[in-house]
């Protein structure tokens, strides 16, 4: 994982192990735990240095931590079949499942409750992020693969989504409720759990429109991603000081809501919803169209 002072906030310096008590992925990590790893020689750096706890982190640091993977919560939340045929299975993908297993999620993922029913051949045409519900493809034969991934690779495929959030201020842009177009530069370093906008080239287009406003002070918005970087809607929805109802790491991180589900809490969470995938079957020719049937309630 990767060490960033600036979440500590201006001016703070952070030790190694207040760095790493800190993070969200490490919930439950005390203290004595950390320091017996550390003797023991399981915290390093990217050569399989020991790294000292007590060293500043003033820049961004890369660490290794040995550690046992955490008996995984059930997600108790059902991945509902939108269409299936003999090529592809469309579902709609809760909150808080995982695409595909990574990391700490393996068996709560949506690809191994999937195959289950469907067999072993059943592979993602493309990923959700593990907080966003919706819509999610899936193959069902190899010889299909490589045509319908290649639809997303090569940005052919429509993605729609839908996002509760604050109302815009009545002088912003995007209470005029035409899109609005975002374009940045955005990258995510691995083991960083936040992606973050830099200078340089764009890679990273969403258009935004404020869809309707309701009496609670917040509003939906229809979010159409003309690009697919990591978090791209949810730091275009922040960047203009609308983030998304339930984000645990924009703009700024929620350690208590970002290690939530981690502890069985899945009362929180993203609002944010892949809600149309649409294209033109690239072995039939068909135009596709596939809709959530999701909404975020009163």
């Amino acid at each position: 994982m990767v060490l960033r002072p600036e979440l500590f906030g201006p001016g703070i310096v952070p030790t190694v192990e207040q760095a790493l008590l800190a993070a969200p992925v490490l919930t439950g990590l005390s203290r004595e735990r950390l320091r017996g790893q550390h003797g023991a020689g399981q915290v390093v750096d990217v050569d399989g240095r020991p790294v000292e706890l007590a060293a500043p982190v003033r820049q961004a640091m890369p660490v290794y931590l040995y550690r046992d993977l955490p008996d995984e919560f059930e997600v108790p939340f059902d991945v509902e079949i939108l269409h299936a045929d003999e090529r592809l299975v469309v579902v709609d993908k809760p909150h808080f499942l995982a695409t595909m297993p990574r990391g700490r999620h393996v068996t709560q993922t949506a690809l191994v409750r999937l195959r289950r029913t469907f067999g072993d051949q059943l592979a993602p045409a493309h990923r959700l992020d593990r907080l966003t519900a919706g819509v999610l493809l899936f193959t069902r034969r190899p010889q299909d693969r490589a045509a319908y991934q290649s639809l997303f690779a090569d940005r052919l495929a429509r993605k729609e989504y839908r996002a509760l959030a604050a109302a815009p201020p009545t002088s912003a842009a995007l209470a005029a409720g035409e899109p609005v177009r975002v374009q940045n530069r955005i990258e995510k370093t691995a083991g960083d759990l936040r992606a973050r906008v830099v200078d340089g080239p764009a890679n990273a287009i969403s258009d935004i429109t404020l869809a309707d406003l309701r009496p609670d002070g917040l509003a939906h918005y229809h979010l159409v991603p003309h690009t697919g970087r990591t978090h791209q809607l949810r730091l275009h929805m922040a960047g203009f000081g609308v983030p998304i109802t339930g984000d645990p790491l924009y703009p700024q991180v929620d350690p208590v809501l970002a290690a939530a589900p981690d502890r069985g809490d899945f009362a929180e969470p993203l609002r944010l919803i892949a809600a149309r995938l649409e294209f033109d079957d690239p072995l039939t020719g068909a135009r596709r169209r596939f809709d959530s049937p999701r909404t975020f309630g009163p």
